[in-house]
């Protein structure tokens, strides 16, 4: 049986992220009361009925708080008992929460007379704190379109072998910050940028020309080599400590020509032995430019 628990910032998606697990064939229930989570799921487990043997459930910060503490506690149990489990948690940044809503017109659950949006979605983070704290993917969908994101947990909600481990390669920007959604973090800003040379910055490491450039500088195959050496080592520590989800991210300073390199060789090198292993550019897909080195 698998069980998924989505929850985040209202106005991040978990409407989308649910609907997709319907599309996968999950029996789903919306903002299901976290003090019935116990019953319900007693009850799904010892039924024997196909229709229960994939459960999505979307859960908001509308409980009360003393329910929502009890989550990871109810998530080790039914790990405990063969049971694969797994937390969602989408969010995005408040400026992006405020645009959504007020494009949408429509009102924070949270918010009531005397109570401001950005006060609203700060209490909601508190509630949420304890689901976020038990996740095992957390995804930021600030720069995300709504069909990136029903394409995204696609791809890593919707593996088939519920004891697989979902693995992404992401590149990043330091400049724009670290990603929320990050296992592991590798700093490529040592290696030589392809930035400082005119024709190559306006391309982008996925272009021939930048490839080649940094497939020449020794570092670049030191640092890649070194990458694919650790994660080949604890890869198989994550799936044996049944992991669902692994996040692995790699930045430059402005996340268009080093970290995409480097993202898709370990990519692709790791693939021989742990599968067909997707990447994802942070940068490129926001459509930023980078304005230095």
């Amino acid at each position: 049986m698998r069980v998924i628990i989505v929850s985040g910032l209202s106005g991040s998606g978990k409407s989308v992220a649910l609907n997709v697990l319907e599309d996968l064939g999950f029996y789903c229930i919306d903002n299901i009361p976290a003090g019935l989570l116990s019953s319900f799921l007693e009850e799904v487990i010892t039924n024997e009925e196909l229709a229960y043997d994939k459960v999505g459930l979307g859960l908001d910060a509308r409980n009360r708080p003393d329910d929502l503490t009890k989550i990871p506690e109810l998530v080790a149990d039914l790990r405990a008992r063969d049971v694969a489990c797994e937390v969602v948690f989408l969010q995005a940044h408040d400026d992006v929460l405020f645009t959504r809503f007020s494009e949408t017109r429509r009102r924070h659950p949270l918010t009531r007379e005397g109570i401001s949006l950005a006060e609203a979605i700060a209490h909601e983070k508190r509630l949420l704190s304890p689901i976020i704290n038990a996740a095992e993917l957390i995804v930021d969908t600030s720069g995300t379109t709504v069909y990136e994101l029903r394409d995204m947990i696609r791809k890593r909600v919707g593996i088939e072998g519920e004891k697989d481990l979902s693995i992404l390669i992401e590149s990043f920007g330091y400049k724009h910050g670290l990603p929320a959604d990050a296992d592991f973090v590798f700093d490529v800003r040592c290696l030589p940028n392809p930035y400082w040379e005119p024709r190559l910055r306006p391309l982008n490491g996925m272009h021939k020309d930048v490839a080649s450039f940094l497939a020449d500088q020794p570092s670049v195959g030191d640092m890649i080599d070194d990458i694919v050496r650790f994660l080949d080592r604890w890869i198989p520590r994550y799936r044996n400590f049944q992991r669902s989800y692994l996040t692995v991210a790699v930045g430059c300073t402005g996340g268009q020509h080093r970290s995409v390199y480097v993202a898709e060789q370990v990519a692709a090198r790791l693939a021989a032995a742990h599968g067909s292993i997707p990447t994802r550019h942070t940068e490129l897909r926001n459509g930023r430019q980078q304005s230095d080195a």
